[in-house]
């Protein structure tokens, strides 16, 4: 009960995020790692949508059911964007993707001191 009495007299500041979760994080590929859990969401969602086991998904795609599991377990680091893009593809042929960059911002000053 003290821990609580402690909690309710902090201030606390709400932050309002990016949009991008790996950015506000701090990854350094934040973009590539949004698109991969975006994508592998929508991979998700079709399972679910067709009712698809990992193992009628293999016998859909030829995929191994292994990939399904991992991505549906959010285990993205072995999956490029690309072979993401292609499951979903596979899965679903009415796939359209959009990709819209944006430049980097400048965070690092360089400065150069005369020799």
């Amino acid at each position: 009960m003290g821990r609580r009495l402690e909690m309710k007299n902090r201030k606390l500041e709400l932050l309002r995020g990016s949009g991008n979760v790996y950015c506000d994080l701090g990854r350094a590929n934040a973009g590539l790692e949004q698109a991969r859990a975006i994508t592998a969401a929508k991979i998700i969602r079709t399972l679910s949508a067709q009712k698809l086991s990992t193992r009628d998904a293999e016998s859909l795609t030829g995929v191994a059911h292994s990939e399904f599991s991992r991505i549906r377990n959010t285990q993205l680091r072995r999956f490029t964007l690309d072979r993401l893009i292609a499951i979903l593809g596979k899965l679903d042929k009415n796939v359209e993707i959009n990709l819209s960059f944006k430049s980097r911002r400048k965070t690092a000053r360089i400065s150069q001191q005369a020799a």
